[in-house]
Parts: structure tokens; sequence; C-alpha cells
């Protein structure tokens, strides 16, 4: 799978003013699917991002039959979508995601540990996901 990374990022930790998106898996799959909830996400000059989390939770839902693609397959969906796959310490991603026992979904324990180790928006309509995180890093779609 030849995808493009975003390796410019000389620290994982966040800014005082988060500019920048992450969609979560659910985002990622109506910006793909032309939904209208997602349009507002992708306009303008944001800078606009994926997590690997999100990459293995589309390929499960895939294999279990719970998602159809307007793409071939995900490797396609990532490499033509507008945004860029982040590519973050693991070690210190997974940390963080273990101190987040507030759910027992490892998709949404690590979505949440990306956008808490970045200090990136996430944006998402899962208000449980939503309302663990501080509200400077809430997008809500």
């Amino acid at each position: 799978m030849a995808v493009e990374l975003d390796r410019e990022r000389p620290s994982v930790r966040f800014s005082l003013t988060p500019k920048v998106i992450l969609l979560d898996t659910n985002a990622l799959i109506w910006v793909e699917q032309g939904n209208p909830r997602a349009r507002k996400l992708t306009a303008g000059h944001k800078r606009v991002y994926i997590s690997p989390a999100s990459v293995l939770e589309l390929q499960f839902l895939l294999e279990a039959g719970r998602l159809r693609l307007r793409a071939a397959g995900v490797s396609e969906v990532i490499e033509r979508g507008p945004w860029l796959l982040d590519d973050l310490p693991a070690a210190e991603w997974f940390e963080g995601a273990l101190d987040l026992v507030w759910t027992r979904d490892p998709f949404d324990r690590l979505l949440a540990a990306h956008a808490l180790l970045r200090g990136w928006r996430l944006a998402s309509a899962d208000t449980a996901l939503l309302e663990h995180l501080p509200d400077r890093l809430r997008l809500e779609i």
C-alpha cells in the first residue's frame, strides 16, 4: 500500500490552538461517501488527518460485511482522500490509550488517545467519545 505519511511533525505534543482536524472512522466514511454532514470537514484550507486506527477499523468493517466503499478497497480510500495519514509514535500513542478506561472499544480508545497526543480536534458524531475529550479537541458533526 503506497500511502503518504506526514513525517514532518517534530513532536507529538499539542499546540494551544488546534487548527488540524483528525477524522474518526465514521467521519472518514462520510467524507469518502460524500455525505452532506461531512462537507464542512474538507471545505476551505483545513489540514485534515486520519489515524492508522481508522485504517484498521475500515478493514475490519469491510471484512465483516458491515461497510461498502465507493473505492476498490481501503488502500484506495487512503490514497485518494483529501487527508494525510498521520504517523505518530506507537508506544506513546498506545500508552495514552491505556488511561482511557471509559470505553471498551479499542478504536475509540486509540482515536481519543491520538487526538489527545496531537492536540487536534477529533471530528465525530459519537457523543460518548466526544464527551470524554476537552472542549477544544471536539468537533461534533
